[in-house]
């Protein structure tokens, strides 16, 4: 390898944008394009699909949009590494090309017709009480969904693969996916980090063929080069090593340099999640594995918040229209005056409480949980609902946190904070005070891309190991101190109102489920 690679070109796929970023060998971002995702289509109320070409032609535009506008020599570039969304299925024909729209993890629809398990299996589940999560397995396995409703189209698949082997397939030629991607309703081992082996029940409770998935390797490990076609495309040299790369948010973990038990990676995204990485195996909710995390032979035990920070665009899209067309006006970021909205409002925003719980779950809490909101009264007005929305989330990852203390056995005396929430200076205090620990802002915001980037300077030798690469490419920017006085009034609220909340409405929310079907009983 050339003396003067000392770039590495990171392609981040998120579920709102993809981005192609430029870092060097310190952990800087030296230039960035990004394309915003809107192909997305729901056919139906809940369904949420995207052509795969779609995805590539994302890559191949914000590609060429780096290179018009960087001044980045494209020989300086090592290697190119992929991290994407996680649970975003593709279905391929013999000749690799797409059968169907790709289903994006936020789809919803489930299948209510799938492979019966034999019954020693289904004893089996019962006497450890795993029934109820193996057959939320099977009906949000995407695979089982295909089989019942297109079983021609499914009798044509070939190849069944996530995301980032689509895009590693279609960089390289290669069928090849990294270990730490493996997030989905697939017959994926997550405590050996392979293929499930032939007597799992994975393969009984799914349609899918070990010859249908790609070949797995290592995070960090160089899986090809970059094929002409691709070359062609997107302007990426022909022959550049392509490095196998890691889920987004185990990217995340990784370049916000939580490498220990006892610091916590807070994701403030779409999804919004508390991460530790072991390298023991610890599952945070029985019978819910812990994800392959970016560093080979480490886990990360992670709590999702799925509609998480997706209620911020919520909030922002239905009552912030005024701070937007303002921030427009004054050249600002939208999120200074959110901010200054939320700062508007005192902690505990007088008695606003909000849980949530958008989404149901499978453990906890039940997938019969809704979202839902109390203590309103007269002086309440929408920034009151603004500060309610961040102040739930962090109430609800402080429990999630200490639901991983107690199973990891291990205290957490740091919190770190990604993903786009983390700007907001807001969220950052609120996080501090609620949780009562200094709240810590990685160095730059692309953290699941700088992860990728640290993957990809380990495997291409240009730092000789992980702790290396972390020293010279992570370090902490901002930190956010707990303010004593308004850490009291979160505990108070937290432990005598939040952690009661879920109990008390539950037979409320099961109700409502018999009543209206909604959510559908498994």
């Amino acid at each position: 390898m050339s003396t003067t690679s000392t770039h590495i070109l990171a392609i981040d796929n998120g579920t709102q944008s993809v981005r192609a970023l430029l870092f060097d060998l310190r952990g800087n971002l030296v230039d960035k394009a990004q394309v915003a995702m809107d192909t997305y289509r729901s056919p139906q109320p809940g369904w949420v699909e995207n052509d795969p070409q779609e995805f590539w032609l994302a890559l191949c535009r914000v590609c060429q949009n780096l290179w018009a506008k960087t001044s980045v020599p494209k020989s300086s570039i090592a290697g190119v590494v992929v991290t994407t969304q996680r649970g975003t299925t593709i279905a391929l024909d013999q000749h690799g090309a797409p059968l169907r729209p790709a289903m994006i993890w936020l789809d919803q629809r489930r299948a209510d017709a799938y492979p019966l398990l034999p019954w020693w299996w289904r004893v089996a589940f019962r006497a450890v009480g795993m029934a109820e999560p193996v057959r939320y397995f099977q009906r949000e396995a995407e695979a089982n969904w295909i089989a019942q409703h297109q079983p021609e189209l499914w009798a044509k698949t070939e190849k069944f693969l996530l995301l980032s082997g689509y895009l590693n397939y279609r960089l390289s030629g290669n069928m090849v996916d990294s270990v730490a991607s493996q997030v989905g309703y697939i017959p994926f081992d997550y405590k050996r980090g392979r293929w499930a082996p032939k007597g799992d029940f994975k393969w009984q409770a799914l349609p899918v063929r070990p010859s249908m998935l790609p070949e797995l390797a290592a995070a960090g490990t160089v899986i090809g080069t970059i094929s002409a076609q691709a070359a062609a495309d997107t302007g990426i040299p022909q022959g550049l090593p392509l490095i196998a790369g890691a889920a987004d948010k185990a990217c995340e973990v990784l370049g916000a340099g939580c490498l220990t038990p006892d610091i916590a990676c807070l994701s403030y995204g779409t999804t919004a999640t508390v991460n530790i990485s072991t390298p023991r195996y610890v599952e945070a909710t029985p019978f819910i594995p812990p994800y392959q995390a970016a560093v080979p032979g480490n886990y990360n035990t992670e709590i999702q918040i799925t509609r998480g920070f997706w209620m911020v665009s919520w909030f922002k899209e239905q009552f912030g229209l005024h701070e937007q067309q303002q921030a427009q006006a004054l050249g600002v970021a939208p999120e200074t005056l959110f901010d200054a909205l939320v700062n508007a409002v005192p902690p505990g925003a007088q008695g606003l409480m909000l849980q949530p719980f958008w989404n149901p779950g499978i453990k906890v809490p039940g997938p019969e949980a809704k979202g839902a909101i109390i203590g309103f009264g007269d002086v309440h007005k929408r920034a009151h609902l603004y500060r309610a929305i961040l102040e739930g989330l962090a109430y609800a990852l402080r429990e999630a946190k200490e639901r991983i203390e107690k199973r990891s056995g291990t205290a957490i005396t740091r919190v770190r904070v990604s993903g786009g929430g983390s700007q907001s200076d807001a969220a950052m205090q609120i996080t501090a005070n609620v949780f009562n620990l200094p709240s810590e802002r990685p160095h730059l915001y692309e953290t699941s891309g700088l992860g990728a980037a640290v993957l990809a300077s380990v495997g291409l030798q240009l730092h000789p190991d992980f702790a290396t690469a972390m020293r010279d490419m992570t370090r902490i920017g901002q930190v956010f101190q707990p303010q004593p006085e308004h850490v009291y009034t979160y505990d108070q609220l937290y432990r005598r109102v939040y952690c009661h909340m879920y109990r008390r409405l539950q037979p409320l929310y099961l109700a409502i489920q018999e009543i209206t079907g909604y959510p559908a009983k498994l």
